[in-house]
């Protein structure tokens, strides 16, 4: 058994680096700049800094990875040329898409983003395959290689190819695909009965079109991270990337089977992951809404029942994209978020940021605008020789100029009454979408217990609790990497679905049992092809149902049920658990309403070794200030708040106003609030007294 296993997530401005002892779950923790050109590049720095520290690379057995490649080049713009082909007649599909503006509905100035895939680069293909299936026109194979000759010329690298009901039978889009790599052996090509073979069309087509246009650059960084981990010594084939829906697929995977567009939440999944496994399945904490605030963006997400909440279809980008994911909301709320002043001379916060280069002013990497970062310095709540253990300070006399000039000469205020009302409107910004979340799935938040964590997240939790009467904060251990170590607590996930639409009253057994048997065998394929074969795994299966009439569906778990196999008292008990779920989501339910069976779900789950967080004995005894420091919160009360090592707590409670320093975070602890440790080293922080838990 290989000694340590090795969790990576990349970041806008820090790449963390999490490595854990199988045997005693001991964990060492690196922190890099990240490298937004070349992502891998931070991955491989932090690497040789394990190394540095004694660490073998050949004694890494188990390598699991975070990226938002994907994302960033989908938000900038910078994927590949493409190229799509359709079934003749349908080339509409794209503009119409699903006729209804699928944004804010009150927005005057609504346009629609930019098309991935002009109507010059795409071609109708004459072909035709029934709703049932059945080949009802065959297809023109010269229609084909003419239009792959045509595209290639034009610079396309990449094909989304999908036809109308591909999803009922693949015959056609296969036999493309072929015909492709004939003409074009080099070129990438995405099915959408591989991406997404599922009933409608435009969520279809945009979601094969995003993996298309996503799959040559991240499978030119995978193939560079492998070649790099490589190079430094890494023999594990074991190596893993994070997917949306909180698991894991082999890096060598990321690039087949339209698979790229799994991998659009990587990053924000694994802080998810974390806190529904170390959080919510060993330590109890079952209510939870999580707030991933680092340099560029913050994540927020729900975790009810120690259950991270899912969704299969959704919106990044303004693209349409239909996979299934933890139910993620991220905004333009990070330490890199840049401050300015509107034209009518009010502070406005966002949304672009400074990122990792130049960074904040205060990094002094030539960064010239104010940012969150710079405003949190201003007020007290950062050490500008403690960031990352004392590795890197920070310049506050360039912070209190910028924002001096910038905001605080041209409103007439104080420096520090500018820095602060830069921190209220960012504090504000994210509690306004906690609260428009919580709202949309009917979470009282009075019962749910705030997680931050990523290097910002601790520095403006219990402010944002403040915000929205969240009555306590936990922060993690190692909040700045926490996300990394979510990397090894997730095991391999692949999800199956198949689109048949059939009332359950016609529905016989043995047909949907064959549908499942079918995405199951599907499954095992893919894990032979990946080298889990042998690997433990097992199957859960779903229901996508609606009521006869209805334009959308209920994912309906049938796991506990008797439905494997499929029987008729099977299909009766899934009816009511559908029922039940439409109660519980739309407050209504139809018992005389005939039900339809849309779609069929099959997830894999392959267990890997995970991260255990043991009990601490916390030293008994008071906590000992390391210094002091003035903070404020409104800009004009200025507080002495005792400053204080997270490695040194002891059992006693800590009164705000309170700082407590680590290597890859910092937590600011609010007049009126109080915290101590629990007995696995989390900081539990609530306003007015602690009463344990």
């Amino acid at each position: 058994m290989s000694k340590y296993r090795l969790g990576v997530d990349v970041g806008g401005t820090h790449t963390d680096l999490v490595l854990a002892d199988a045997k005693t779950n001991e964990i060492l923790i690196e922190k890099v700049h990240s490298t937004p050109q070349n992502p891998s590049l931070g991955v491989l720095e932090g690497l040789q800094r394990l190394m540095l520290r004694g660490i073998s690379a050949t004694e890494i057995g188990f390598f699991s990875h975070g990226t938002t490649v994907t994302t960033n080049a989908l938000l900038e713009m910078k994927g590949a040329t493409i190229g799509m082909l359709i079934t003749k007649g349908f080339r509409a599909i794209q503009v119409v898409q699903s006729q209804a503006r699928e944004s804010n509905q009150f927005e005057l100035k609504f346009q629609r983003p930019t098309m991935l895939v002009s109507q010059q680069m795409t071609h109708e293909i004459e072909e035709r395959t029934d709703y049932a299936g059945a080949i009802v026109q065959s297809l023109n194979e010269d229609d084909v290689r003419n239009a792959v000759r045509s595209l290639k010329s034009k610079g396309v690298i990449s094909f989304a190819v999908c036809y109308m009901f591909s999803f009922m039978n693949a015959e056609h889009e296969e036999r493309t695909k072929k015909i492709i790599s004939e003409e074009f052996p080099d070129a990438y090509v995405s099915l959408s009965s591989e991406v997404l073979p599922r009933i409608r069309e435009w969520p279809r087509m945009s979601t094969t079109m995003l993996n298309a246009y996503l799959e040559p650059g991240l499978a030119r960084y995978a193939e560079h991270l492998d070649k790099g981990l490589n190079t430094a010594g890494v023999t594990t084939a074991r190596r893993f990337l994070m997917q949306s829906n909180g698991g894991v697929m082999p890096l060598s995977a990321t690039a087949s089977g339209g698979r790229t567009v799994q991998t659009l939440l990587s990053g924000p999944a694994a802080g998810v992951q974390a806190t529904s496994y170390i959080l919510g399945e060993q330590q109890g904490w079952e209510q939870v809404v999580t707030m991933d605030m680092g340099g560029t963006s913050c994540d927020i997400a729900f975790i009810r029942d120690s259950k991270p909440l899912e969704v299969t279809e959704g919106m990044i980008g303004e693209r349409r994209l239909d996979v299934p994911a933890f139910d993620i909301s991220t905004i333009s709320a990070g330490g890199g978020t840049i401050a300015r002043l509107t034209a009518a001379n009010f502070i406005s916060v966002g949304p672009d940021s400074a990122g990792a280069d130049p960074g904040p002013i205060c990094y002094g990497n030539g960064g010239d605008r104010p940012t969150v970062t710079d405003a949190d310095l201003v007020c007290g709540y950062l050490n500008p020789e403690f960031l990352l253990g004392g590795e890197t300070g920070l310049d506050r006399d360039r912070a209190v100029a910028a924002i001096k000039n910038i905001i605080a000469e041209p409103m007439e205020l104080s420096v520090e009454e500018s820095a602060a009302g830069i921190v209220r409107l960012i504090n504000a910004r994210m509690a306004d979408e906690i609260r428009v979340q919580a709202a949309k799935k009917v979470i009282d938040l009075g019962s749910f217990t705030l997680v931050p964590f990523g290097g910002a997240g601790p520095v403006h939790a219990a402010m944002v609790a403040d915000e929205l009467n969240i009555p306590r904060i936990l922060i993690p251990p190692n909040p700045g990497a926490f996300s990394a170590l979510g990397l090894l607590c997730s095991d391999v996930v692949h999800d199956y679905i198949r689109s048949d639409i059939c009332g359950i009253s016609q529905l016989k057994p043995n047909r949907a049992e064959n549908y499942f048997v079918e995405l199951e065998n599907q499954a095992s394929r893919d894990l032979a092809d990946e080298g889990l074969a042998e690997d433990e795994h097992h199957f859960i299966r779903d229901l996508d149902l609606r009521y006869a009439g209805q334009g959308y569906e209920i994912r309906t778990p049938i796991h506990n049920l008797k439905t494997n196999p499929m029987t008729a008292e099977g299909l009766n008990q899934v009816q009511e658990r559908f029922h039940d779920l439409h109660q519980t989501l739309h407050g209504h339910s139809a018992h005389d309403q005939e039900i339809e069976v849309v779609s069929y779900r099959v997830r894999v789950r392959v267990s890997v070794p995970k991260q255990d967080v043991p009990k601490l004995n916390i030293p008994d005894g008071q906590t000992e200030t390391v210094s002091t420091r003035k903070v404020t919160f409104d800009g004009q009360t200025m507080h002495s708040a005792g400053v204080y090592n997270r490695d040194t707590i002891r059992s006693s409670t800590i009164e705000g106003p309170a700082i407590i320093e680590q290597l890859d975070s910092t937590t600011v602890l609010p007049p009126g609030w109080v915290a101590k440790l629990d007995c696995f080293g989390n900081i539990i922080g609530e306003r007015g007294s602690y009463h344990g838990r």
